[in-house]
């Protein structure tokens, strides 16, 4: 009797919003895929999951703590490696913000070789699709029309906690882990000869380079490199554990559809999901991207719902709060199109200091203090969900979208349609009957255009 077929590949997502993003890129090429809030024993692929080609876990280390990391990761790594896949993808922010205290990728990789072997561990960061581009290992990310070096982008060297300044991936990367570290570059992926770009892996190689970074500047970048990792993963009797943005996956899926491994020519035509009456949005975000669009989906008649972050993490507080949040929320419902709860609007908002201060005195760190934030967002999500039999939400933030999917109690998410790149809407599975079936989009919070919450109520791609 045989088992499940192998997977193609299998990942964790160090936050919720970019495991989305990967589960979005590998759905609309063909391979069905899930994305679980835990990691799967292979028996869970049958019944409502069976032919799964893509296994992810959207996981929360990108806040971690490289102690709360070692104890979280080998676990998710193993389970994932019992599925058999021929790669274990650890997937980053692809504006790779870390730092060696907090999300430090570095670290992140030292666990996966320890899971996975000694073999050279490929790094793509680069997503054209998604504005990001490596070149001579540094990443250049695009934001209001413009693409910035990453230490001058006008968000992330401003990040409230991992602040990017320094551009160049393997100087960062340095700082968190003392594993050597290479460099395929433009030049070895533009050179015509058969076989170049692994010439060069094989060269860092023999240099004594353990993690391979690759540049990326367009779509015949990303077809080499998913040719040459496939190539190392196909020689692997084990999952070979790469790292990275939804790049990796890019490169891979432009590989298999290359060598003839995918049918048809890629994503195509996307339907509609269409409307729904009302739709409730929760953000945590502090992006002006994302205050933007509240102030957008205000004047297109949503009711804005402030609520007041410092209270949310104090335990005499939080109660009181969150009930009048949902209050609030519920009376918007009744006569508008949606509501946007939110604990701040923008990164100027003096609420992110006082709520910063409050959790000083309170003996928080930083990192409990959003762990605190982002539960009491995702309770006031659910209570909204329960109460006013919402079929569609929005959740703003990396931090509050894994918090939120785990207070509504979702078990998996599906695709759908997509929305804005690398934050598809999803459809739920879940054990909760009022959650089963939810339409949810997990949104970073530089992603999309000032209407974004207008079209995710309108259920247009």
């Amino acid at each position: 009797m045989t088992g499940p077929p192998r997977p193609l590949l299998a990942y964790y997502g160090d936050d919720f919003t970019g495991s989305t993003d990967v589960m979005e890129s590998l759905a609309r090429s063909g391979l069905r895929t899930a994305l679980f809030l835990r990691p799967p024993a292979p028996g869970d692929l049958a019944g409502r999951f069976g032919g799964l080609q893509a296994v992810g876990v959207a996981g929360t280390s990108r806040s971690m703590s490289p102690a709360r990391m070692e104890a979280a990761l080998p676990p998710a790594f193993e389970a994932l490696g019992r599925l058999n896949p021929s790669i274990v993808h650890y997937k980053t922010c692809s504006t790779f913000d870390s730092s060696p205290e907090v999300g430090s990728i570095g670290r992140a990789i030292e666990l996966g070789r320890g899971c996975f072997g000694e073999g050279f561990v490929p790094l793509v960061v680069g997503a054209p699709i998604l504005g990001r581009y490596c070149v001579f290992g540094n990443l250049f990310a695009s934001a209001g029309g413009e693409t910035h070096r990453l230490d001058r982008h006008p968000t992330m060297r401003r990040h409230p906690v991992t602040p990017m300044d320094e551009a160049d991936l393997r100087l960062h990367l340095a700082r968190q882990t003392g594993l050597p570290i290479g460099l395929v570059s433009v030049l070895d992926l533009d050179d015509p000869r058969p076989g170049a770009a692994w010439e060069a892996v094989r060269a860092g190689i023999d240099s004594g380079a353990e993690v391979q970074l690759f540049d990326v500047i367009d779509d015949r970048h990303l077809r080499r490199i998913g040719e040459v990792i496939w190539r190392h993963a196909s020689g692997s009797p084990r999952p070979v554990f790469a790292a990275g943005s939804s790049g990796l996956e890019y490169a891979l899926v432009a590989h298999w559809r290359a060598a003839g491994m995918l049918p048809g020519p890629g994503t195509g035509p996307v339907s509609p999901a269409g409307p729904v009456d009302r739709l409730a949005v929760v953000s945590g975000s502090c992006s002006p991207t994302t205050r933007d669009q509240i102030r957008q989906s205000l004047r297109d008649g949503f009711v804005g719902v402030e609520v007041r972050a410092d209270a949310l993490i104090d335990p005499a507080r939080a109660e009181g709060e969150r009930v009048r949040a949902v209050r609030r929320g519920l009376d918007g419902l009744s006569g508008s199109p949606g509501v946007v709860v939110s604990s701040a609007i923008g990164p100027d908002d003096p609420g992110i200091a006082e709520t910063l201060g409050r959790g000083r005195s309170l003996g928080l760190s930083p990192a409990e203090a959003r762990d605190r934030l982002g539960e009491q967002l995702g309770l006031i999500l659910r209570e909204l969900v329960d109460a006013a039999g919402l079929r569609r939400v929005v959740v703003a933030g990396g931090d509050t979208s894994g918090h939120a999917a785990r207070q509504l109690g979702i078990d998996a998410l599906e695709f759908v349609m997509p929305t804005a790149p690398g934050s598809p809407l999803c459809r739920a599975s879940s054990g909760r009957a009022s959650v089963d079936g939810l339409e949810i989009v997990l949104k970073g919070g530089q992603v999309g255009r000032d209407d974004y919450f207008g079209k995710v109520l309108r259920g247009e791609p």
